[in-house]
């Protein structure tokens, strides 16, 4: 595109990118922050916010990252924090106001800066230590000190998208989303998006049925996904799952179940619902041994995944997928080890129980190089160094023995520089920015990706990365990312931290409510139990 002078357009319409007034980014991956730059730049629109003036081509982002804004505060205008049905709707009747109006680009963005979840980084100075830590984070001409995330109140009555956008090209959940509720009663703490999509909200089986049917009947899809952070603590899941199924069954649509906990399996669920299209079992234990998944709040206990696999080698399952993390703090060699001890169990069920043993059975463990997220218990830890990841992913590969297993592991080169940017503050913008210069704008692909080329580029920025990615931060560090709330207070975030140390466990909202705060920006005064 660049070779012949095309710029970026539209899928739909083929207008050119830069005739829009506004341009929006969903950010869900911090890889993907250089594809940001990169479309800018294809668009031929300037890349640095203080370079666009007026109110054309204002720049916009949400989505999960976006809680750290920071890395790509010299790009975007504002970024909308939370959930954004009913923030983009008052932020599009806010420009349309000030484009009849003739308003300069910082009045729109300071009246912007008014409405709850957007966060407008020009209305914030921040300044350093001379050891590179954040010193404090200034708000300037009168805007609120902490921008505190939306999120959808009436989420029975919100809107669901039944007119599904059918693409004209490949993509990967190519399929009806239906999704049940937001948040999570579990409390993991690594889980990024499950404190930051508190407090618990879902919708009726009544009003999901509805939408799921329309869906489908409006797109022609196959197949359809039961989306949620974890989708078996759905409470009406087994009535759900009747309804969709009597309208599914005779059309041979399929029903997927992802995000299943082996602590609530229902083989009877997994049974009804695969009886179009049968699929193999994957669970996420997260952490071989009991003392460090305690340690990490994933209340998943042995015998819970030792049962539901017998369930399932019993009805007739021959594959199972287990997930784990390595390099999670406390975490020792005994606890790596005990990955290959629970493969070799799990193999050891299957040889005791199978219903069908001719077929043979595969058991696949993958394990991921843990990266520590803001707004997590987690997010003080330094990231392991990648000599020690690889040094355990060794270990563990010479640990399992058994043929049945396969063992798949992941980089560590793109979750180091995931940990760089996830934790990162503004000075990372310029590295960004080199990256994109000299190479790819597709970091977040893996074709594309070049761990040299993001060293060349923190180099020439003056950029040490293990300040960021594998450095500890003290209890009273101010953190780049503390102008954003996502409602859960960060004295909880610590103590949780400090119970993680001490190996305890913290119960789910639905056994007692442990005061994070999520709850005090819900209406309704208490999580949907």
């Amino acid at each position: 595109m660049r070779k012949i002078g095309l710029p970026l357009y539209a899928l739909e319409s083929k207008d050119p990118v830069k005739d829009f007034d506004i341009v929006a980014f969903s950010l869900g991956y911090e890889m993907a922050y250089t594809s940001v730059i990169n479309m800018l730049d294809l668009a031929g629109i300037p890349l640095h916010r203080e370079d666009r003036e007026g109110l054309k081509n204002l720049v916009i982002a949400g989505g999960t990252c976006t809680y750290n804004s920071e890395p790509l505060c010299d790009f975007v205008d504002l970024f909308s924090i939370g959930e954004g049905e009913d923030a983009l709707c008052e932020l599009a009747e806010l420009y349309g106001k000030a484009k009849a109006g003739g308003w300069s680009k910082r009045e729109f963005l300071r009246k912007a800066a008014d409405i709850d979840g957007i966060y407008v980084p020009e209305f914030y100075d921040i300044s350093y230590n001379e050891d590179g830590t954040v010193r404090a984070i200034t708000p300037i001409d009168g805007v609120r000190p902490v921008v505190t995330k939306r999120i959808v109140q009436d989420f029975e009555h919100s809107y669901f998208p039944e007119k599904t956008i059918i693409p004209s090209t490949e993509i990967v959940h190519d399929r009806v989303v239906l999704e049940l509720f937001r948040g999570c009663i579990r409390g993991c703490r690594f889980c990024q998006a499950g404190y930051v999509y508190r407090p618990v909200r879902r919708r009726s089986s009544d009003v999901l049925a509805e939408h799921a049917i329309n869906a489908l009947k409006d797109s022609g899809y196959e197949e359809m996904t039961l989306s949620s952070l974890s989708t078996s603590d759905y409470k009406e899941l087994n009535v759900l799952c009747d309804k969709l199924l009597d309208y599914c069954e005779p059309r041979k649509i399929s029903l997927s179940l992802p995000s299943l906990r082996a602590d609530n399996f229902s083989f009877e669920l997994m049974e009804r619902v695969q009886r179009v299209r049968k699929s193999g079992l994957t669970f996420a234990p997260e952490a071989g041994s009991q003392r460090l998944r305690d340690a990490i709040n994933k209340n998943v206990r042995e015998e819970d995944l030792f049962n539901t696999c017998r369930i399932a080698f019993e009805g007739g399952w021959n594959a199972v997928k287990l997930y784990f993390m390595l390099g999670l703090p406390t975490e020792t060699d005994e606890d790596v080890k005990a990955i290959a001890d629970l493969a070799n169990q799990v193999v050891y069920i299957w040889k005791k129980h199978a219903k069908n043993k001719s077929r043979g059975v595969r058991i696949t463990v993958s394990t991921s190089f843990f990266v520590p997220k803001f707004l997590t218990p987690i997010q003080w830890e330094a990231q392991n160094a990648m000599s020690e990841y690889k040094r355990k992913v060794q270990l563990l590969a010479d640990t399992m023995k058994n043929r049945a297993v396969t063992y798949n592991w992941h980089d560590p080169e793109t979750s180091y520089i995931e940990a760089v940017l996830a934790r990162g503050d503004r000075r990372i913008g310029k590295v960004l920015e080199e990256v994109v210069k000299n190479g790819s704008g597709l970091q977040a692909w893996s074709e594309y990706f070049s761990f040299d080329l993001w060293m060349e580029s923190f180099k020439a920025c003056g950029i040490d990365p293990d300040f960021y990615a594998a450095r500890e931060r003290s209890k009273d560090e101010v953190l780049p990312w503390d102008m954003i709330s996502a409602g859960v207070r960060k004295d909880y975030l610590w103590r949780e931290r400090e119970t993680a140390y001490r190996g305890e466990i913290t119960p789910d909202c639905r056994k007692q409510c442990t005061g994070c705060g999520a709850n005090l920006i819900y209406k309704g005064g208490r999580c949907d139990e």
